[in-house]
Formats: C-alpha cells, structure tokens, sequence
C-alpha cells in the first residue's frame, strides 16, 4: 500500500490533511511516544484538546520530531468551562503556551453547551477574532447538530470549516452530515473505525464491536487488511476527514496505511447499511453535569 493520503480544502480555502492522529484519552506520559511515532509513519495533522490534558505532551512530540512546524497541521478545541469571549481568548492564550506554538491551523468548540448557549456564541466570536487577526489559520466546531447549526450560523458571521462528530459505521448521523455539506462544513469523524463501540467503560453491555462485525470483515478480506483500515478508508471515500487514534505503534502505522487500495461502490454501500442510529458517546443535546464545573488548569 501507499502512504499519499488525500487533503481537503476547508471554506476559507486552508489545506487540511484528511487524516489525522488523536490523542483522546492517550496519557500525557505516553503522548510523547505516540505523536512522534505518528509524524514518523507520515501523519501530518494532530488533533488534541484542552480537555485531553496532554496538549504539552503533543507540541514537545512536535519540536523533538524533526518535521517543519509548517507542514504540521495542528487542531485543538476550547472546552466549555472556558466560553464566553474574554474566556475563550485567553483559552487560546492557554493552548498555544502548551503546545509551545504561536499560531493553531484549527481552534473548535468542544461541544455545543445548550444549556448556555450564549456562552458558545460568544466563544464562536472570540474564534472569529483569532481568525481575524491571523492567530489561528480555520475555525470551526464539534459534536453540533443541526439546530445548533443553525443557531451558531444565525447569529455569527463566519460558517465553521469543520464539525467534529462521533461518525463511523454504527452511527453514521446522516441529518448531520447533510447539514455540514449545506453549509460548506467538513465532516470530521471522532471513534472513525467506532473506538467507541469497544472502548472500556464506554457503551452499553449489549454493545457490539465494529472490528468484528461481518460485513466490514468480509470487505478486509477482499482487500488483504484490516476492518479498521476498511472504515478509514470509507471515510476517506465518502469525502470526511478522520481522526484515528492509538498509542500502538504497528497499529499507528496500520491506520495510515489506507490509500493503496479503494473500495467498490457496492462495499461501500454495504457499510452505509451498517448504521444503528445508535449513539456510542454522550448527547450533544444535553449537557453533560460536569461539562461546566471541570476547569482546564493554566499549566
């Protein structure tokens, strides 16, 4: 297989890598290891988040892995303890000190916060002045749904270059999907090969995992690889971006390793009548009871 992945060019015109490396849940002390592994296979966008705790971790893999901070495509997201204008500013402060960068390729809003939605309008300004300015390079959101969409669209000015949702083959959230692409907005997939659907501690106890499902493992059959390479690479195909994750390095290099094979359409519409409707991860359209009470530390 080959390892020239495609890009996407974002509304406002910015090149973003299609695939990109999460660290969602990776421990700081194992962050390190697992970014610069990934810039070594050939990733050039990572995604992190305050919430992570661990975007310290990603700008020193950064620094120490050798690769132009320029040709790094590097995506974080604004947690809803701090929105609210003045807030989210110095959100940005905060992130860029971590990450030891002085300019982000992509800021977003972590999560739509409806209970206090005019704090997320406000945090949205806030990312509108960062773009002004030329401090970040894309703005945009996630886990919004189409009414929140429309509510963030209404009373802003500048349309979001992406929404980051759970997407993979158990909940493909179609209402979504075709919401962004009214609207000029990249899909971008959090759980793309459905980690959420065999995390521990996640999910229901009748949960079935994506890897072991039939269907998408008759498709790697076919094509000698992996299910999680199969769902990678319908993303691929179906035009979003997606966010894998891992801190295994041959499972690292396995899910970059997507583009020297494609799907037929009949396999990839074999995967699209996989979808449940069944949500893995919390609710968008309920606030979580800690969502505001967890505040992001300065240091």
């Amino acid at each position: 297989m080959t390892t020239s992945l495609p890009t996407l060019t974002l509304n406002n015109g910015v090149t973003m890598p299609a695939l990109g490396f999460g660290v969602f849940q990776t421990p700081p002390e194992e962050t390190v290891a697992a970014v610069r592994t990934a810039l070594e296979v050939g990733y050039r966008h990572v995604d992190t988040a305050a919430a992570y705790g661990n975007e310290r971790e990603v700008g020193r893999a950064i620094r120490e892995s050798g690769v132009d901070r320029d040709d790094v495509f590097v995506e974080t997201k604004v947690w809803v303890s701090d929105y609210g204008y003045d807030q989210t500013l110095h959100a940005f402060e905060k992130a860029t000190g971590k990450l030891g960068l002085d300019r982000l390729d992509l800021l977003i809003l972590h999560q739509p916060a409806p209970s206090r939605f005019d704090a997320t309008l406000d945090a949205y300004r806030a990312l509108e002045k960062l773009l002004a300015d030329g401090a970040v390079r894309a703005i945009g959101v996630s886990n919004f749904m189409p009414g929140h969409l429309d509510a963030l669209l209404d009373a802003t000015d500048v349309v979001p270059a992406v929404n980051q949702v759970e997407l993979h083959p158990y909940f493909q959230q179609p209402a979504v999907q075709a919401a962004d692409e009214r609207h000029g907005i990249v899909t971008q997939a959090w759980s793309p090969i459905g980690g959420i659907t065999f995390y521990p501690g996640w999910g229901d106890d009748d949960r079935r995992s994506t890897l072991d499902d039939p269907t998408i493992g008759a498709v790697a059959g076919a094509h000698g690889c992996t299910p999680a390479q199969v769902m990678l690479r319908w993303h691929l195909q179906e035009g979003r971006s997606a966010i894998p994750k891992s801190v295994t390095p041959s499972r690292i290099a396995e899910n970059f390793d997507v583009t020297g094979f494609e799907l037929t359409a009949d396999e990839v519409a074999s995967i699209d009548a996989l979808d449940t409707g069944h949500r893995g991860g919390p609710d968008p359209e309920v606030d979580r009871p800690d969502a505001f009470a967890r505040v992001i530390p300065e240091a």
